[in-house]
C-alpha cells in the first residue's frame, strides 16, 4: 500500500485549505493526519476508519478540521477551517488496517505536504 498526500500550500489566517490522501491497494484501512513542526515530535491531528463510521481528532482542531472519509474509498480529505499560524506545518498521511491512531501508531506513512499560515 502506497500513500499519496497533497493539498498543501500557502493560506491566510482564517483560511481554510484541504488536504487529500490517496492509498493505493487494500482499502480498509483507517486513515488519517499528522502533523510535524522542526524540533517538535510528530503529533496526531484526525483519523477516520475505513468507513467513515468513526471519526477522532486532536483537541486542538476539533470543530475547525473535518476529516471526510467515504465508505469503501481509498482517499481520506482533511478539511481545515479557521487556519491559526500554529496550524503550520508538514502534514503526513498515514493508515493502519488496526490501528484508529488514538494510543497507537499507524504503520503506513506518506510524504509529507507543507501547510503554511500567515498571519
Amino acid at each position: 500500500v502506497q500513500l499519496q498526500a497533497s493539498g498543501g500550500g500557502l493560506v491566510q489566517a482564517g483560511g481554510s485549505l484541504s488536504l487529500t490522501c490517496l492509498a493505493s491497494g487494500y482499502t480498509r484501512f483507517t486513515m488519517g493526519w499528522f502533523r510535524q513542526t522542526p524540533g517538535h515530535e510528530r503529533e496526531f491531528v484526525a483519523s477516520a476508519t475505513w468507513n467513515g463510521g468513526a471519526t477522532y481528532y486532536a483537541d486542538s482542531v476539533k470543530g475547525r478540521f473535518t476529516i471526510e472519509r467515504t465508505s469503501g474509498k481509498n482517499k481520506a480529505d482533511l478539511h481545515m477551517n479557521s487556519l491559526k499560524p500554529e496550524d503550520a506545518a508538514v502534514y503526513y498521511c498515514a493508515a493502519d488496517p488496526e490501528c484508529a491512531f488514538v494510543g497507537c501508531s499507524p504503520s503506513l506513512w506518506g510524504q509529507g505536504t507543507q501547510v503554511t499560515v500567515s498571519s
